[in-house]
């Protein structure tokens, strides 16, 4: 069997699927609009009030953890208005709104939005929630109350607080910074909603304190969410197709405490798909490329997971999932605090299970995880040597080659043999024309004369196209190839930006042919296809990572390398039998 061949097939399925998701996404039709109901007509504001948004603490609707329909426009009038508040610490630079306490921007200062140039060594740091109406995400969190209270007089993420200060900044030196806002209503309940930061850390404490000064008992719910749109799409299905995160997942995501489980924005709409379920020791999240947000209660916490499309007619439909918690109840003169923590940061393998159970599945490298976790250590360990990722690929194909050495050597000298044959076989063909059973008798008795194995490649092949699928994955998924630069290359993430190394590996594959010429009495389609296969793996590495085509060019010199050597071995040892 050819591994080239073989590698071809995979290849063009490959591309073929993704071509088809980049032209759905340029070409699709847009979903029809449908006529908008008095309850979904209401346009949603900034901070995400819209139908639905707020959660019910109702008998009917508290176990199943369904959303109140609820008009919220309305819900703002006679409240003094909200204010903004800016937060630094030394890795998140994040905006909370004072109405609900929400956060509603978020810059990673460490992650740059575009690789360091000289035409530009300070990019703007990649911004992971935004307020806009173009790319609204949002973390909401909040009370409510199972009285008859109106939302608007509920501390919920419409409530509107009051903080002492309009900016905090973790101070050199200082390790914690706590950031309190407040609520309190003419009855004289009270609630303090604290969040607390940590330096060099991108999990974010939030705590809601209960202060009960009304003369009845509050008994309520607290809850928190995650609101966002469908990231907009820009470009065409060939500019998407070069792009890494137009090709990932985006949508929401939760953890049962026992199973990871996904759901893309395209499947809000559909019933059966809505999550609606009631576990403990989870977590609600919402991923993209690289970075991950995430509602983490407390372990020990059975809360109600649900997710819901808010405006689902609308032409900007927004996706939510909550985690409802359990009732609480605050006796008069009593008091009580709930608490959660969200994470805002990078998908950084092997570090956030250490945050929460679970969350190193965000980074899903699906059915081939078994080969690319184990394949992305080694990775880190050659990077810790040095302290590169072009050169840390570069080592792992001379590990991988240096392990599979012997096997691609049985594969190159059953081709080697098999070319030597290519003559007598085309005597074969001719001599016994269209008598197809005789012909192969004959062909196996050669082979088996000649002690020639030709499914002898076909063990190499299988160890290396899931070796080539897991290596996709890694490189495509993992954070630190993200804007890693290598020579001419400034982001081994992204495709190569002069194509130098899909050329590399079309002139390896070329190198192949000469040693590999289409075997005698090959269909006459396929030999012309595996003339045309270097121009076709050039168009097709053209937009595959960097890092992945530099993983194929170099193991592809080191191939061709080896298949020289075997090769000339073979025809040494033929000489001798023939001296």
């Amino acid at each position: 069997m050819n591994q080239t061949r073989t590698f071809l097939m995979f290849a063009l399925m490959a591309v073929a699927y993704l071509l088809f998701i980049a032209w759905e996404k340029d070409y699709a039709p847009p979903p029809p609009v449908a006529a908008a109901s008095a309850s979904s007509a209401a346009t949603p504001s900034a901070d995400g009030s819209v139908p639905g948004a707020i959660p019910t603490t109702a008998t009917s609707t508290a176990a199943s953890g369904t959303a109140a329909a609820i008009a919220t426009d309305a819900a703002h009038a006679g409240q003094a208005p909200s204010q903004l508040i800016t937060i630094n610490t030394d890795v998140l630079q994040l905006t909370v709104d004072t109405r609900g306490g929400s956060v509603v921007h978020a810059d990673l200062l460490a992650y740059p939005d575009a690789p360091r140039t000289h035409k530009a060594p300070n990019p703007p740091p990649t911004v992971l929630l935004a307020n806009d109406d173009a790319h609204f995400f949002v973390a909401q969190s909040g009370l409510v109350s199972s009285s008859d209270t109106a939302p608007q007089d509920q501390p919920n993420h419409q409530a509107v607080f009051q903080s002492a200060q309009t900016a905090y900044t973790l101070a050199d030196g200082q390790n914690d910074l706590n950031v309190d806002l407040t609520w309190q209503d003419a009855a004289g309940l009270k609630v303090t909603k604290t969040y607390s930061f940590k330096r060099g850390s991108y999990v974010i404490g939030m705590s809601q304190r209960i202060d009960n000064g009304a003369a009845q008992a509050w008994q309520g719910n607290a809850y928190q969410q995650l609101l966002r749109v469908e990231p907009p799409h820009t470009g065409n299905w060939l500019t998407n197709m070069s792009n890494p995160e137009s090709r990932s997942f985006h949508g929401a995501a939760w953890y049962t405490g026992e199973k990871f489980e996904k759901l893309p924005f395209a499947d809000f709409k559909k019933e059966k798909d809505q999550l609606n379920s009631q576990f403990k020791g989870g977590w609600a999240a919402m991923l993209r490329l690289y970075f991950v947000t995430a509602w983490i209660p407390p372990a020990g916490e059975t809360d109600q997971y649900t997710t819901q499309t808010i405006n689902p007619d609308s032409a900007q439909p927004r996706y939510l999932i909550r985690a409802f918690g359990p009732a609480l109840s605050v006796a008069p003169g009593q008091s009580l605090t709930s608490q959660s923590r969200l994470y805002l940061g990078p998908n950084v393998q092997g570090t956030l299970d250490a945050v929460a159970p679970g969350l190193d599945l965000t980074i899903d490298y699906g059915m081939f995880k078994v080969i690319a976790v184990p394949m992305h250590w080694v990775l880190s360990q050659f990077h810790a040597i040095s302290k590169n990722w072009g050169l840390a690929i570069i080592l792992l194909v001379l590990l991988i080659k240096g392990l599979t050495w012997k096997l691609t050597a049985v594969q190159y000298k059953s081709s080697a043999k098999m070319r030597k044959l290519a003559p007598r076989i085309q005597a074969l063909k001719e001599r016994y024309g269209d008598d197809k059973v005789k012909m192969q008798q004959a062909t196996m008795e050669l082979y088996k004369k000649e002690k020639v194995n030709p499914m002898g490649g076909c063990l190499p092949v299988l160890i290396t196209m899931p070796v080539f699928y897991g290596l996709f994955y890694v490189l495509q998924y993992s954070l630190e190839l993200r804007h890693a630069a290598f020579m001419w290359i400034p982001d081994l993430s992204a495709p190569d930006p002069f194509y130098i190394l899909p050329i590399i590996y079309a002139a390896v594959m070329l190198g192949t042919q000469w040693l590999n010429p289409v075997a005698a009495g090959m269909d006459p389609a396929q030999a012309k296809m595996m003339k045309v296969m270097p121009l076709l793996f050039t168009v097709m590495f053209a937009f595959f990572p960097a890092g992945l085509c530099l993983y194929y060019a170099v193991n592809g010199l080191v191939g061709l390398g080896q298949q020289w050597w075997v090769t000339h071995h073979v025809d040494r040892e033929e000489v001798v039998k023939t001296a």
